[in-house]
């Protein structure tokens, strides 16, 4: 007697897929879990940028870095003059930042800076020279594009050591500082500003603190 063989009925087909797709999601489901474990471990080495230095609501992660910024001076008897304009001031500190010149009050873009004596202007980290130019208000200007997409400007300098396409080290003389008169006449001044992605950032937080993304 020939043994029959044996034929899966129609209906048990559309069951065995059905049961090999519910195995690959669920396999695929374990893989992702595994995943997601793993980044969230390598999340605790990474630090968030400070939302005072870049202007977004939105938290970006940013490798830590040991780099610290420095003051654009070395010496120790400079002082501010004008702070940088921030709309979320109190009326006073808005008032105290603007500036007088030629019968017209602007919004103060970065930091003015003033002494009795000249002084050395330095870079506040590494970076490369991407402008020299003269102006007539602001004196010699020196822009020195750095990583992150950060730009510092230097203002109003007497005298410029450096040159555009120069690469510098952070604490690299620039220049020496100048004669301003933004709503007051300064004999030793500097006018620093720094930008981030295009956007003009009050200095002060951003000085002597980490540099994150450097």
């Amino acid at each position: 007697m020939k043994e029959r063989k044996r034929k899966l009925k129609p209906f048990v087909m559309p069951m065995v897929y059905a049961l090999a797709f519910t195995a690959l999601v669920l396999s695929l489901s374990v893989v992702d879990t595994i995943q997601n474990k793993k980044v969230s471990k390598a999340d605790d080495n990474y630090t968030y940028v400070n939302n005072s230095i870049i202007s977004s609501n939105v938290p970006v992660v940013k490798e830590e870095t040991t780099e610290v910024t420095i003051k654009p001076f070395k010496s120790d008897n400079v002082e501010i003059a004008k702070k940088f304009y921030d709309t979320n001031a109190s009326d006073e500190e808005k008032q105290n930042a603007l500036i007088y010149y030629n019968d017209t009050y602007m919004q103060n873009s970065g930091v003015l800076y003033k002494s009795k004596e000249a002084f050395d202007v330095v870079t506040i980290l590494d970076g490369t020279v991407v402008n020299v130019k003269k102006d007539e208000v602001l004196g010699n200007i020196v822009e020195i594009k750095h990583s992150n997409n950060l730009i510092t400007t230097y203002e109003g300098l007497s005298t410029v050591n450096v040159k555009k396409d120069q690469l510098l080290k952070q604490g690299d003389v620039i220049g020496k500082s100048g004669k301003l008169n933004l709503g007051e006449e300064i004999e030793n001044g500097l006018l620093f500003e720094v930008i981030s992605d295009g956007k003009y950032i009050n200095p002060l937080p951003y000085l002597e603190q980490k540099n994150n993304g450097q």
